[in-house]
């Protein structure tokens, strides 16, 4: 069963899209039915934007509603993010999580007005991306201070804007941006220092989404840029005679969750070799895995950078994925000319195809292990140790 499935997934490459680009197009869809379903709310959206005034607004409340508002802040907080699942960013997959328990909080309140199918899509959605967290292993401080600076800069303009909107609902009175982007930021910190307070019921309303929104995007961006930096210093204060064994010059690069992999690195190491080992996914607890472990898309310049590929011996491409061998050998070739690549296929069918990215080494495990079988059938002495070495010409 479990070999069928390999097959199956090999024949679809369904590494390269599952599941982060299905996850990215579900949280996608959410944001436009959220921004959908506030905008067909809005029956008297067209006489609010010919108001002539901000003033006018202001006088509107009972217009346009706040629940719809958030709604639409939502919705496109969601698209945004959807965009970033797409490149399996680690703090993409973090707001989304966030995002969908606020909506699904928000669409169990009084200030939603959404179908129950949308509320159960919400809480099946949330599942979905508690189940495919491995998914999303790549951590880029740039990606995760993007999509960090986008979202609080959404909320906050929601914020800004919404308490101008409703002005008079607080006391003192909100007249200026600036005293409506202090009470933002006071709100989405959750300081609250009571200078200015909500005293209408839809102020009150627009506090509480305000507060939600802050608690799932403003207080997390913070730990999700500044959490890589604290974890790497520490782990350099702590464990500091690790991180000296962990000079990658000459060293060689495994990529591959596999058994080949698993066995090359474990083979690499006993003859006394530096080897980094690029994973898809982190080892689950209590797994065997090298020293010198890096978690990420091995076909990505930024994870082959992290592993030093500018300074390897050679990267050896030994997943079950011949189309991501082909991937990876082309990214090393890219920012090192110099290194020497080893691709595996595993299906012989894709020989020719992995050939075209110009391996040093085509390691075909198939018509390898057919060739020795006939040799070995047909009488002919087999030197095992002089066939690895021709094989792999790394020395």
């Amino acid at each position: 069963m479990r070999k069928q499935q390999r097959h199956f997934e090999k024949k679809l490459h369904t590494r390269a899209w599952f599941p982060h680009v299905p996850l990215a197009i579900l949280v996608g869809c959410q944001g436009v039915l959220h921004i959908l379903v506030a905008v067909l709310s809005l029956r008297t959206l067209r006489r609010v934007l010919a108001a002539p005034s901000l003033s006018a607004l202001a006088g509107g409340v009972g217009i346009m509603r706040i629940g719809d508002v958030t709604h639409i802040v939502v919705g496109v907080l969601l698209v945004v993010v959807a965009v970033g699942m797409l490149w399996r960013s680690r703090v993409a997959w973090v707001l989304a999580l966030l995002l969908t328990l606020a909506t699904v909080a928000l669409e169990f309140s009084p200030l939603s007005r959404v179908s129950r199918p949308l509320e159960i899509f919400s809480v099946v959605q949330l599942l979905l991306l508690l189940a495919a967290r491995r998914s999303f292993g790549r951590s880029s401080l740039a990606t995760a201070t993007l999509f960090a600076f986008t979202a609080v800069a959404l909320t906050l303009g929601y914020g800004t804007f919404g308490a101008l909107f409703l002005g008079d609902g607080f006391q003192p009175h909100i007249t200026t941006y600036t005293n409506a982007a202090y009470f933002s930021i006071e709100t989405m910190s959750t300081v609250g220092y009571g200078d200015i307070v909500p005293v209408t019921r839809e102020a009150r309303l627009f506090t509480m989404t305000l507060i939600a929104l802050g608690l799932g995007v403003f207080a997390t961006s913070l730990p999700v840029i500044a959490g890589p930096l604290i974890d790497k210093r520490l782990m350099n204060l702590l464990q500091p005679r690790r991180t000296l064994k962990m000079k990658r010059v000459e060293h060689i690069i495994v990529v591959g969750d596999g058994a080949l992999a698993q066995d090359a690195v474990r083979a690499l190491l006993a003859r006394g070799m530096t080897v980094t080992h690029i994973v898809a996914a982190a080892p689950a607890a209590g797994e065997e895995q090298s020293e010198d472990t890096i978690v990420g898309d091995g076909s990505d310049a930024e994870t082959l950078g992290n592993a030093g590929v500018e300074s390897a011996r050679a990267v050896l491409a030994l997943s079950e994925d011949d189309a991501y061998n082909a991937f990876v050998v082309l990214a090393a070739k890219e920012m090192n000319e110099q290194v020497r690549t080893v691709a595996a296929v595993s299906d012989t069918r894709n020989t020719g195809r992995v050939a075209r990215t110009r391996p040093d080494v085509l390691l075909t495990l198939p018509l390898l292990g057919g060739e020795l079988l006939a040799m070995a059938l047909s009488g002919e002495e087999i030197k095992t140790d002089a066939l690895i070495t021709q094989l792999l010409k790394l020395g």
